[in-house]
């Protein structure tokens, strides 16, 4: 059965600053030099694919001081209109809150509901049709959880990572399709008993092999239809084409030295 794409407006931050100066999770290694003209070059190519399927990107002006403002799914939540700010759990990331709520603002949004305790947006935040998937365990505090649901008005599932790589929830959990529940995941990034409550609601989900999980395969943005991820993903390519899914592999190696692929590039702008 053929999919149908939605069309979806995104907030994109171009990598001008980009660099690995400290190391907040296990991608990162300061003494690992970063192509900042690659990684431009890298980024441009993911948003001129968004725009070239007829996808709306707007952009956030990067910061000197802020070289991780790249990966702008951290810098809020939105859903229906609604935007819940982020609160980092680093200092190095901290200011970059702030620049989030000034382009909400900005662009007629209102400010975003300022956030009681530490969330990093999307990363940890993944909204399918029915649920708010919320991440723990390393960045977003379980405490965020019920301010997530008040705000955002979709009833919220808790899930634990236990795998420092998997810092994220959007490094180790992708939805295909937000109009049908369909997800992907890589089952080891999480608990035992975030596992079985994946199985239990997401009992068709494509799950992810270690190898393409360990390419950030799973840091992946879909419209419905196609699915943009990291070309090295390769295992994925398949699965996604059975389940009648365009895959669409990008190289974001650079970005990769931050630990960060395609959808930390990619915030999503909903309603």
């Amino acid at each position: 059965m053929p999919r149908h794409a939605a069309a979806r407006r995104y907030l994109m931050c171009r990598p001008q600053y980009f660099t690995v100066a400290y190391a907040i999770n296990p991608w990162m290694n300061p003494a690992k030099p970063v192509d900042v003209p690659l990684a431009v070059a890298q980024w441009e190519d993911l948003r001129d694919r968004y725009r070239a399927f007829g996808h709306t990107v707007e952009e956030l002006e990067p910061h000197p001081a802020l070289p991780d403002m790249v990966f702008a799914a951290n810098g809020a939540t939105m859903v229906d209109g609604r935007v819940l700010g982020a609160r980092f759990a680093h200092p190095e990331r901290e200011a970059e809150a702030a620049a989030h709520a000034a382009w909400f603002r900005a662009h007629g949004f209102g400010a975003p509901v300022e956030p009681l305790h530490v969330n990093e947006g999307e990363g940890d935040f993944a909204v399918t049709r029915n649920w708010l998937l919320a991440g723990r365990g390393f960045r977003t505090s379980p405490l965020a959880h019920a301010q997530a649901q008040e705000v955002l008005r979709r009833p919220v599932i808790g899930l634990d990572l236990v795998d420092p790589r998997y810092y994220h929830l959007d490094t180790a959990l992708a939805v295909l399709d937000d109009r049908t529940d369909e997800i992907m995941y890589y089952p080891d990034a999480f608990s035992p008993g975030s596992r079985a409550v994946l199985r239990r609601l997401f009992p068709d989900a494509l799950i992810a092999q270690e190898r393409d999980a360990a390419a950030l395969g799973l840091n992946a943005v879909s419209d419905g239809a196609r699915v943009f991820l990291p070309q090295a993903a390769q295992g994925l390519f398949g699965p996604l084409r059975e389940r009648g899914f365009e895959p669409v592999g990008l190289d974001l190696s650079e970005l990769l030295k931050g630990g960060g692929s395609v959808k930390c590039c990619t915030q999503e702008l909903r309603g």
